[in-house]
């Protein structure tokens, strides 16, 4: 049975949107081995279709990052949405209607860890449904001051802290399960 693994990169003050504009001074080695390791284990990904939108023509496209690219086309992708009608990027498939159900099932079918990287209104409603089973933040040592942040408006989740490191960048990198009580 696959877990839902969840990881953000994030500021100290809960900022997970575009990493790009302040992430990638902190990217190190250490961080880069965290992200590897956890493709390797990935059976596929998940998204929200905001991420869906952003990744597919991003990297269908691209000219560069060949080899991300290349690993990105060809994984296993799902994407929850409710708005889109279809999803034309090789490999995906469109979880819509019973959500819940439908990831339910795709757990239970699936090997591997099925991977998520953003997608933070995704994230909540994975949380607040029982779904999401491992949620990993990368804490940058950076205030970003505005921005989507992962929780905005959210209900109490307790959660169970199961790894901490930091990396020599200042990073935390946090990993959380679900804490039932």
């Amino acid at each position: 049975m696959a877990k839902i693994i969840s990881s953000f990169f994030i500021s100290v003050d809960g900022v997970v949107e575009s990493p790009d504009q302040w992430h990638f001074p902190y990217w190190d080695d250490e961080m880069g081995a965290f992200v590897q390791a956890g493709m390797s284990t990935a059976a596929g990904f998940l998204m929200g279709r905001r991420l869906y939108d952003e990744w597919s023509s991003y990297w269908t496209t691209t000219g560069k990052d060949q080899e991300p690219a290349e690993a990105f086309n060809n994984a296993r992708k799902w994407v929850v949405s409710s708005s889109l009608e279809r999803a034309d990027w090789v490999n995906t498939t469109l979880i819509n209607g019973d959500v819940a159900a439908g990831l339910r099932e795709l757990k239970e079918q699936t090997d591997g860890d099925i991977q998520m990287s953003g997608s933070a209104t995704t994230v909540r409603w994975l949380l607040a449904n029982g779904l999401l089973d491992e949620l990993n933040l990368l804490v940058h040592p950076i205030v970003v001051g505005r921005g989507q942040r992962l929780f905005e408006d959210t209900p109490t989740h307790p959660l169970k802290l199961v790894r901490s490191e930091t990396y020599k960048s200042g990073v935390v990198n946090l990993g959380y399960v679900p804490d039932a009580g």
